[in-house]
């Protein structure tokens, strides 16, 4: 059974896993490096524990204690009851979901382990906007994609905003980062995929004409909001495929582009 612990200095050295949560660039070199992520919520506190994640520790306001007792009732780790005061004091922001949790992260898989058993896998080039990786992950779960690969410079996915956005399901899809890029795309095609890369370029054939969903293994390649996949990485391709776009609309925004085309690869496009 947890600690209950009492804390009311915001300068208490137990919550240092709890402090500056909105400095991005301090979290983003801190978390990695000390093996920690934190959790936002409820729901994804309990995904993040029946993924297997071990918890360092809880940060609770007073009303969700009882919310949390049978995870409190079920792990060693010490549980923080802290006044929402005091907690925003700590992370910098009104914790408005009035639960967090420090994690531990786990060592991640390599890509060439992914790919030995996945059919359906998204690469991501340079997505660094972490609302972004998380409503990316969200929708890799919901649509049947089995992996996702980053290239080296894609934000993390388990930064707290990636997190929270993506509801836990950055726990559900299993990731790996390929070590050098484009290179390390090379090795995707040998483990037998088909490298598209989606583009709003006309030139592009549309998903409907590619059919990926009737392709043995595909490897679906998304850039970064804005500038889109690099040269390197389109040349890197085997073939280019796009979303067509009505009412003079020239792109969507990768999180709703990344929805529409994992649909397609997993299934295809609906009878009408």
């Amino acid at each position: 059974m947890a600690d209950l612990i009492t804390v009311e200095d915001p300068d208490d050295p137990r919550l240092r896993d709890y402090t500056g949560l909105t400095d991005v660039e301090l979290r983003r070199k801190r978390e990695p490096a000390e093996g920690l992520f934190i959790a936002e919520g409820e729901k994804v506190i309990r995904r993040a524990k029946d993924a297997g994640y071990e918890m360092r520790s809880m940060l609770l306001s007073a009303k969700w204690v009882d919310v949390m007792r049978d995870v409190i009732d079920e792990l060693p780790a010490p549980v923080y009851a802290v006044s929402p005061e005091l907690a925003e004091q700590v992370t910098g922001y009104h914790v408005h979901r009035g639960a967090l949790a420090s994690m531990q992260r786990k060592p991640l898989p390599t890509a060439t382990d992914l790919l030995q058993t996945a059919r359906r896998v998204v690469v991501m080039e340079s997505v660094n906007d972490h609302t972004n990786i998380g409503a990316i992950f969200r929708s890799a779960a919901a649509l049947g994609m089995d992996a996702v690969l980053l290239s080296p410079d894609c934000a993390d996915p388990l930064y707290r905003r990636s997190v929270k956005v993506s509801m836990g399901a950055v726990f559900s899809v299993p990731y790996a980062r390929l070590d050098t890029w484009p290179k390390s795309l090379e090795s995707v095609r040998e483990a037998g995929f088909s490298l598209l890369a989606l583009t709003p370029d006309e030139k592009a054939r549309t998903l409907d004409e590619a059919a990926p969903h009737k392709m043995d293994r595909v490897a679906l390649m998304l850039g970064a909001e804005g500038d889109g996949l690099s040269t390197q990485a389109l040349v890197a391709a085997d073939e280019w495929v796009r979303i067509p776009m009505a009412h003079g609309v020239d792109s969507l925004n990768v999180g709703a582009a990344a929805a529409v085309a994992f649909y397609a690869v997993a299934t295809g496009r609906p009878e009408l």
